[in-house]
């Protein structure tokens, strides 16, 4: 039959590719598939565009609790020009791989930083908010935020220290479970913070309503469940390892890594905190006598 043209027990080799046989090539690709260009492309300029709006929109509306965001963004654009790069020039290249897997494993963790500083936000500015969280906005930030660094150590820590093992031609074993503990607490945080969200809906969504906030808080609902469908699909993927099912097929990487992310970034640019919210997370002696309505907030 020739060379093969899927993945086997030896891995997988694209007899359309031939490996140029650099200093840095892999014997197979590491990816599992030659990844799409057009997929690459695309997503690395979305993303670019949706770095200049989040930017803008953060440095307009003043809204520095946000800043995580364009953070998060830029590393998408990192890691989709490496994989543009893999896909177009050489996709047995160990290096190109590395950036990618890196930058877009990693983007994601800033992302839920700046999704779980507004849940705070909302709870300051609504009627009696307190009353109907189970938490203070300056309880669930100071958690959030604890959650969020150990989550991104985690997760770097083991993304680089694969990239290092990679490069070596080593068992990557420990580094992946590392980064699989980084992925495993930021769906147990992701999932209290869903919890909280879905909660203070529930009990105050008449209050909610009544500040203006409905639509907006439906937004952050909608942006969550797609942060953590990310984020429980990179944790069963990462379980499985390099070179299992999910890790090899970039149809479940289009549906469940890109678009979740694509579409979350697009919500927040449509209804941009700094926008609907106000420019500070918890404005100062911000108690439920003293509600607010978003147009109060420029």
């Amino acid at each position: 039959m020739g060379i093969q043209t899927r993945a086997t027990s030896s891995g997988y080799i694209d007899p359309s590719f031939p490996n140029p046989g650099g200093r840095w090539d892999t014997y197979v690709i590491i990816y599992g598939y030659t990844p799409a260009f057009s997929l690459a492309v695309f997503a690395a300029a979305w993303f670019a565009l949706f770095l200049v709006v989040h930017l803008s929109q953060a440095i307009r509306h003043r809204s520095w609790y946000f800043i995580t965001f364009p953070v998060g963004l830029l590393f998408e654009v990192i890691g989709y020009i490496a994989r543009s790069l893999s896909a177009k020039k050489d996709p047995y290249n160990l290096i190109y791989f590395i950036i990618q897997y890196f930058f877009i494993v990693t983007a994601p963790v800033f992302l839920a930083a700046g999704v779980y500083t507004i849940l705070s936000a909302v709870i300051a500015r609504v009627e009696s908010g307190r009353r109907y969280a189970f938490l203070s906005p300056k309880t669930i930030i100071w958690f959030f935020v604890v959650s969020d660094v150990i989550s991104t150590i985690l997760q770097i820590t083991g993304a680089a220290l694969i990239g290092v093992k990679q490069s070596k031609r080593e068992d990557p074993t420990t580094a992946n479970n590392i980064l699989l503990g980084g992925l495993a607490y930021q769906v147990f945080s992701l999932g209290i913070f869903l919890i909280l969200t879905i909660t203070f809906l529930l009990r105050g969504h008449r209050a909610i309503a009544k500040a203006g906030f409905m639509c907006f808080y439906s937004v952050l609902l909608a942006a969550t469940v797609l942060v953590y469908l990310r984020t429980c699909f990179r944790l069963t993927e990462t379980a499985e390892g390099l070179g299992g099912s999910l890790y090899s097929s970039e149809i479940l990487f289009a549906c469940l890594e890109f678009a979740p992310v694509a579409l979350t970034v697009l919500l927040f640019a449509v209804w941009h905190p700094g926008r609907c919210v106000g420019r500070k997370m918890v404005p100062r002696d911000s108690l439920p006598r003293k509600s607010k309505t978003p147009a109060s907030f420029p």
